[in-house]
Parts: structure tokens; sequence; C-alpha cells
């Protein structure tokens, strides 16, 4: 697994303390560092918010982000 946090993959801008969390908030899955992203809903990814894990599954199964945390 990566010692990355996914906001530093993602450039997302949404970690705590962010360039975007003033207008978009926080991320959902920014306390676990985003390791575990595809499981959190309202996650950002593609430009927009996302959905529910069942919502979001196939864009997930093909991030990059999700392959390098799952090696």
């Amino acid at each position: 697994m990566t010692g990355k946090n996914c906001w530093e993959s993602k450039k997302c801008g949404r970690e705590v303390g962010g360039i975007k969390v003033k207008d978009m908030g926080s991320c959902p899955a920014s306390p676990n560092h985003g390791r575990d992203c595809w499981k959190v809903a309202g996650t950002f990814c593609g430009g927009k918010i996302q959905g529910t894990d069942a919502q979001k599954h196939a864009t997930c199964m093909v991030c990059e982000w999700y392959k390098e945390v799952n090696k």
C-alpha cells in the first residue's frame, strides 16, 4: 500500500486546509487519508462530488488511486 494520501495523488483540494474546502467542504474520506475513498459517499472525483459506493463502484475500479492502494 502507498504511504501517500489520496489528495496528494488526486489533487482534489478537499483535504483539511485544502484550497477547495471553503467552497466544497473537506472530504469525508480524509480521516482515513482517503485510503478507502471508494467506500465513502461524497468524495470528489472527475471534477464533481460522487455518490454512494454502489453508484461509483465501476468508476473506482479503474481509478489509479484505487489500484495503487489495493496492490
